[in-house]
């Protein structure tokens, strides 16, 4: 890795940290110069996080746009920069180019990661609204764990527009949002990042192993119909358990 893409003092961390010390200290690889994946990056600049923004090609006009007005903890480079610079990575590219994006960003980068996946696997080709290339018996979050078994991946925040993502009080009350994976200390990382976010600990919901992305990306059919009911994307549901 180029000395130029190293910003920050603090050492990588191991798995031996507590999830807690993992997600206040880790520096963020960011994949995606998307709506999603800027926003996602500014948050984590805002909380005090070093954050390379990766792309296809190192100077893309969105991610240097993006670091320039983002300040001295951010950066940009390729998907291989900004996975070999994160010690833990965010995927925010669109679902169909997750996959092409992630063998980009390089399994050797990748590897002993936690992976936070956020994509969701929209098909665009028929027009709107979209429909899903995957569902039912597999979910892209199993697609990317399968090519990357030695990444830890987590599926969370693929079911709120992205502005709710990093501050939920702009739906008011209490909401939930989804997290699911196969390596425990992954979600509980996961789960402090998005305290940190201003997710409260009751409104993070842990739906099982990494099988429950295709519930969670399957939901997006849905969602897209209550966005048509209510004419805005600012929304989310609440689970309410009866007694």
């Amino acid at each position: 890795m180029p000395p130029s893409f190293v910003r920050g003092d603090s050492a990588m961390l191991g798995f031996h940290a507590t999830p807690r010390e993992r997600s206040e200290m880790a520096r963020f690889g960011v994949l995606g110069t998307g709506s999603v994946g800027r926003t996602l990056a500014s948050k984590l600049v805002s909380l005090g996080h070093d954050v390379m923004m990766g792309s296809r090609q190192a100077g893309n006009e969105q991610a240097v746009e993006w670091a320039k007005a983002a300040g001295q903890l951010a950066s940009e480079g390729t998907f291989a920069d900004a996975a070999a610079f994160g010690e833990t990575v965010v995927n925010a590219t669109a679902g169909g180019a997750s996959l092409d994006a992630l063998a980009a960003a390089g399994v050797e980068n990748l590897a002993g990661k936690v992976l936070i996946d956020i994509s969701n696997p929209l098909d665009f080709s028929r027009g709107m609204p979209p429909s899903l290339v995957v569902c039912n018996t597999d979910s892209l979050g199993e697609q990317i764990q399968r090519a990357f078994p030695e990444t830890s991946v987590v599926k969370a925040l693929n079911t709120v527009n992205a502005d709710i993502m990093v501050d939920p009080s702009i739906v008011p009350g209490s909401h939930t949002i989804f997290l699911c994976g196969d390596d425990a200390g992954a979600k509980a990382m996961v789960a402090d990042l998005l305290q940190s976010f201003g997710w409260p600990a009751d409104d993070v919901m842990d739906l099982g192993e990494l099988a429950a992305a295709r519930g969670m990306e399957m939901y997006l059919p849905l969602w897209l119909r209550l966005y048509g009911a209510v004419g805005t994307a600012r929304l989310n549901v609440k689970v309410v358990v009866g007694g």
